[in-house]
């Protein structure tokens, strides 16, 4: 379980993303995840596996995952050699969640890609990867991108696990046949242990070994002994980034205490999920990695 590696723990003064990421460690928490963008809705962004190399370096004891990376945006080459060598310097800490990032169409347009193309391109990238980062070379002649004889060495060691996003039918098809795992948004725990059956499913009508799975949730969490508080600074974080009203997202949005967010969430690590991201919105990250902290004792109980 891990927070999200928020803006002060990776683009602040040095001395504070070294305390913050410190903080994370001595927490006992497992990794701290990051999320990917170019330019989101007003030119909001952070590059996900910089950011991901960033938090390795500073915080060595931590694993790192990205939440997710647009795939679709970015050539397979490139990404591959990116990949191949944060797992080098960070061998076995390095998580990849792949997804569409489908609530700002502009930025998909501004990167030069059909919005309506986005779930082909991911497909065809994530077919690239697999065999970029295999050890030998690969040559790929698809719908999007065509290229000989590539070769990306060393290979990661181990294989860093790709885990696809996304909640529509496609995404889950798309987890069972490429991904080691879903990450799953906005959605009950009933619907969480539902779709890794189906994404069981989906590996086997692929021919696909299924893997050891890494089924994780993404979840904001609004944090303050007072409910009330807790909503309101929630409902401004949420409104702020997805210029959304936060009445759609507060059915899988929990806040109150940390026993209170711990109970909700429980019943998707009985589902299935073997992790989590959380996104805290607390009084200030020191509160919110606390809070963190105190929701994965309480599971763990």
């Amino acid at each position: 379980m891990g927070p999200l590696a928020s803006s002060e723990m990776l683009t602040g003064p040095f001395e504070t993303r070294r305390a913050l990421l410190g903080r994370v460690e001595a927490a006992g928490l497992d990794h701290v995840f990051m999320a990917d963008h170019v330019s989101f809705f007003v030119g909001a962004g952070m590059d996900g596996l910089i950011q991901a190399a960033t938090a390795a370096a500073l915080a060595p004891r931590l694993d790192v995952v990205v939440g997710v990376y647009l795939l679709a945006l970015r050539h397979p080459v490139p990404v591959a050699r990116q990949i191949a060598s944060l797992a080098e310097a960070a061998p076995g800490r390095l998580v990849l969640g792949v997804g569409l990032g489908g609530e700002d169409r502009h930025e998909i347009e501004i990167c030069g890609v059909d919005p309506a193309t986005r779930g082909r391109r991911t497909d065809e990238c994530l077919v690239a990867l697999r065999g970029l980062l295999g050890g030998e070379k690969f040559s790929l002649d698809g719908e999007f991108f065509q290229f000989e004889d590539a070769w990306i060495l060393p290979a990661p060691d181990p294989p860093v696990p790709l885990v696809i996003g996304g909640r529509s039918d496609a995404a889950v098809r798309r987890a069972g046949r490429h991904g080691d795992g879903w990450l799953g948004v906005w959605c009950s725990a009933t619907r969480f242990g539902e779709v890794i059956d189906q994404v069981d499913r989906h590996a086997s009508s692929a021919g696909r070994k299924a893997p050891a799975w890494e089924h994780g949730l993404q979840v904001w969490v609004g944090v303050d002994a007072d409910r009330d508080v807790a909503r309101g600074r929630l409902a401004r974080g949420m409104e702020g980034f997805y210029r959304t009203p936060y009445e759609r997202f507060e059915r899988y949005s929990p806040y109150g205490s940390a026993a209170e967010i711990a109970d909700f969430l429980a019943p998707y690590a009985a589902a299935g999920c073997r992790f989590f991201n959380i996104m805290p919105i607390a009084p200030s990250p020191e509160a919110g990695i606390d809070a963190v902290a105190e929701i994965r004792e309480r599971l763990n109980r």
